[in-house]
Order: C-alpha cells, then sequence, then structure tokens
C-alpha cells in the first residue's frame, strides 16, 4: 500500500520504504558516472561517451530515463566548457584541458535515479580547476542546508552565497527538481534564495539539487536544437547534481561515490 503523501504545494511526501529504492536506483546512476570517467580524455568524443553509457545501462538491468523523453535521443546529456546543461552527445572531439558535464538518469524498479558531475579531460586550467571546486561545494553547502523545517530558500541561500562569495555567478535558469518514481516532480529547487522563504522540508521529500556555476555572468542561452543551453558571455561552467531524501535529521544522498570529485592532474 502507499503510504506517500502530497503537500499543499504538491510535493510528495514519501514513506520510510520508499528510500530502499532511491538508494538502489542512484547507487547504479553513481556506479555508471564513476566508470565513464575512465573514458574521458583528449581524443574522446561525447558521442563514444554516450554509447558507452547507454550500453551500461542496459547491462545493469536499468532504462534510461532520457532516450525517448521530449523526443530527446540519448542516455546521457554531456555539456562541454561554456555548455551550462544539456549538451547533445555527439562528434565533439574533447581537447586537452576541456571541462564537462556528464548527466544520466537511470530508472530501477521504477525509482529514477539521478546524478552528475564534472570531469577534466587532460590537465584543465588553474581557473577551470576552481570553478570545478566551487561548484562541488556550493552542492555540498546546499545540502548541508537540508533538514526537517529548514526551507528551500535556505538551500538556494547557501548555495548562493557561497558561489558569489568567490566572485562566481549562479544559474538562474534551470533548477533542481522533485523526483522519486517520476523524473521531475515538484519542488523546483532553486540554487539561488533568501533563508526562511519558499516550502518547509518535511521527512521524505526526495528531489535534486544541481546547481550550475559560471565563472562570469549568470546569462544563459538555449541553442537552436532546443536543448543545450550555454553561457551568453560564453565563460566556463560548471555543475554537480545528487539525488537527496530528507530524513529525521538532516538527509541522505542517493547517489554517493568516493569519485564523485575529479582527481585533477
Amino acid at each position: 500500500m502507499d503510504q506517500s503523501r502530497i503537500t499543499k504545494e504538491g510535493i510528495r511526501i514519501h514513506a520510510p520504504e520508499d528510500f530502499a529504492g532511491m538508494r538502489k536506483a542512484g547507487a547504479l546512476a553513481a556506479q555508471i558516472l564513476d566508470e565513464v570517467g575512465d573514458l574521458v580524455a583528449p581524443g574522446a568524443t561525447t558521442g563514444a561517451l554516450d554509447e558507452f553509457i547507454t550500453r551500461r545501462v542496459e547491462e545493469l538491468g536499468a532504462t534510461s530515463a532520457t532516450i525517448g523523453y521530449r523526443g530527446y535521443q540519448h542516455a546521457s546529456c554531456i555539456s562541454v566548457n561554456h555548455v551550462v546543461c544539456h549538451g547533445i552527445p555527439g562528434d565533439k572531439v574533447l581537447k586537452d584541458g576541456d571541462i564537462l558535464n556528464i548527466d544520466v538518469t537511470v530508472i530501477l524498479h521504477g525509482w529514477f535515479g539521478d546524478s552528475s558531475r564534472m570531469y577534466a579531460a587532460g590537465r584543465a586550467s588553474l581557473k577551470a580547476q576552481r570553478l570545478l571546486q566551487v561548484t562541488h561545494d556550493a552542492l555540498m553547502k546546499g545540502i548541508e542546508a537540508v533538514r526537517p523545517g529548514a526551507t528551500f530558500g535556505d538551500i538556494g541561500a547557501a548555495i548562493q552565497t557561497y558561489a558569489e562569495e568567490r566572485r562566481m555567478s549562479v544559474v538562474r535558469d534551470f533548477c533542481g527538481h522533485g523526483i522519486g518514481r517520476v523524473f521531475h516532480a515538484p519542488p523546483n529547487v532553486l540554487h539561488f534564495g533568501r533563508p526562511g522563504k519558499g516550502a518547509v522540508l518535511e521527512e521524505g521529500m526526495f528531489f535534486t539539487i544541481e546547481p550550475m556555476i559560471n565563472l562570469g555572468r549568470p546569462e544563459t542561452k538555449v541553442l537552436a536544437d532546443d536543448w543545450t543551453a550555454v553561457t551568453r558571455d560564453k565563460s566556463l561552467s560548471a555543475q554537480f547534481e545528487h539525488s537527496i531524501g530528507v530524513t529525521a535529521d538532516g538527509c541522505e544522498i542517493f547517489t554517493p561515490s568516493e569519485k564523485f570529485f575529479p582527481q585533477m592532474d
């Protein structure tokens, strides 16, 4: 029997037993991101990386959530350098120093596991390395703010404050989302905001936090393919994403990995 309920804001409160399904789906997404990291190198194409991900999703007994989603035809989004998100894999050849986000969402036994992380092809520049570090740490600051009784504004404020204090900007045009047995659901998880504002967090809420941080200004534009979002000023952009569940005293990260942050050469 489904023991979940919906808040007045439309946010599903999941039952305690639902954590197990999210844990397994999240672990599988994290495993695939671990494995594909070994293939990221100068000379590799984004299409080859996606082909590997597509094969591993099937071999591990899961389904890709993105193949067929609103007409999308790939098992990952791969966003290189000034691409903010939703980069389409293809013939692009990675060059030494490129940074890239790989975003994977799988469905396992009806539960969605969604995560993304940054990689460097070869040796990233010092400014790119700093961007990756700040973006990762901003995500973790947001996660640290998650606990029952806190608000979604607390999450956004923690991320925004951390990034802007380091003279970087937070993308406003994209956000995290509720997740569970559906890919996207309420709430929208903004990566900027004011403490105390927004819906109050409750135990059993499942959602992603996935800040996109730019070295330059926050504005983005979507290219003619209707998917690829880039920085308007062509500055570098980075993103890290975890799926989490609110627990009685904090939160559980469903997509953890010891390889979540890239090793820099």
